[in-house]
């Protein structure tokens, strides 16, 4: 990942009914709404209800529709998640059982109580999607999705480009084109914490040099990431300072290449200020060199995940902006043999 940012319907932007609608029409392509129906096994035009917003599928019945669509989903939900759990692997997404072990993946380290909250939810109605008791309508699995990952826009990627959806289509934009910024100008992102925090927010006016300061990086680089987040009109002025226009989560993995670049930049910033970490102070280089079971290393991986999506989730929450930090999360095979598999 890039960066962190915001949740995307911290805005009105993209209704999730709206864009349950506009992605069922676009999965469905050219096939006739009536055929596609016969194919569910549902003996009215329900195709027709779906993308009319009068009615909706359940998660497993949207899962069955994109496989009739061609979507492999075991690929692409597996790319999403960083890697296949261990407990959907081999499952059909077509049963609602899958669904539930996907929202309890996705649930992990999130009460119940507080995951009703995000999406405005009964706590109850809530569990028993968890527990596989009822199943969750499109437009509210969209909406845990974004409350769990942060993620939505790549997620509404596993079935259709989201620029294809109205409702998408501009979030999609700015999203791509802080992909493009991060990929060419990696300090950007750091730039645009800084204009987040308290103490650049109180300055009467942007001082250059303020956030090249902040950050330990040339006053060349602060100028260059201004220009062109300002060019992707991912910053503007207001009141004579810079301020964020939109934040979204950013996943990199979209462009291998690009993000392998990205990832040696910032472990050679770690590399580069290990030296200054104070010692016993608040900022902490930890490493664990271990053997370990095949077993073990799957559920090391899993727990690696769960990690970084919980850390996603208390940032996202986290006020006032104070301070910005880097983390860097590795955890590799070191034993040739296995790392070649």
């Amino acid at each position: 990942m890039a960066q962190i940012g915001t949740s995307v319907y911290d805005s009105d932007e993209m209704r999730p009914e709206r864009l349950a609608s506009q992605l069922i029409r676009e999965m469905r392509g050219r096939r006739s709404q009536t055929a596609l129906s016969r194919r569910l096994h549902c003996s009215s035009n329900v195709l027709y209800t779906w993308e009319s917003g009068r009615r909706f599928p359940t998660a497993a019945l949207f899962f069955t529709l994109a496989e009739l669509a061609g979507i492999d989903l075991e690929a692409g939900i597996g790319n999403f998640l960083g890697a296949m759990p261990e407990e959907l692997r081999g499952k059909s997404f077509r049963d609602p059982a899958t669904t539930a072990l996907l929202l309890q993946h996705l649930q992990e380290g999130t009460t119940v109580v507080e995951l009703g909250r995000r999406l405005s939810k009964n706590r109850v109605s809530v569990g028993r999607w968890l527990k596989n008791e009822a199943q969750p309508r499109l437009p509210d699995l969209l909406r845990l999705v974004e409350a769990t990952s942060l993620r939505l826009l790549d997620f509404l990627d596993i079935f259709v480009e989201p620029s294809r959806l109205p409702e998408a289509r501009e979030p999609w934009a700015v999203l791509e084109a802080q992909r493009r910024v991060a990929y060419e100008l990696p300090w950007s992102h750091a730039v645009m914490r800084v204009l987040e925090l308290d103490a650049y927010k109180r300055l009467r006016r942007h001082q250059d040099g303020f956030i090249a300061e902040r950050l330990g990086i040339a006053l060349e680089d602060e100028r260059a990431c201004l220009e062109a987040l300002s060019a992707s009109k991912l910053i503007a002025r207001r009141n004579h300072r810079w301020a964020v226009t939109q934040v979204l989560t950013v996943d990199t993995r979209r462009n291998p290449d690009a993000s392998q670049k990205l990832k040696r930049h910032w472990a050679g910033v770690g590399l580069e200020r290990l030296p200054e970490l104070e010692p016993g102070g608040q900022d902490l280089f930890s490493y664990n060199l271990f053997t370990v079971s095949e077993e073990g290393w799957q559920r090391l991986r899993e727990l690696h995940i769960a990690y970084y999506q919980e850390l996603r989730r208390v940032i996202a929450e986290s006020r006032p902006a104070e301070r910005v930090a880097l983390v860097n999360l590795q955890l590799m095979r070191l034993d040739e043999s296995q790392a070649s598999k």
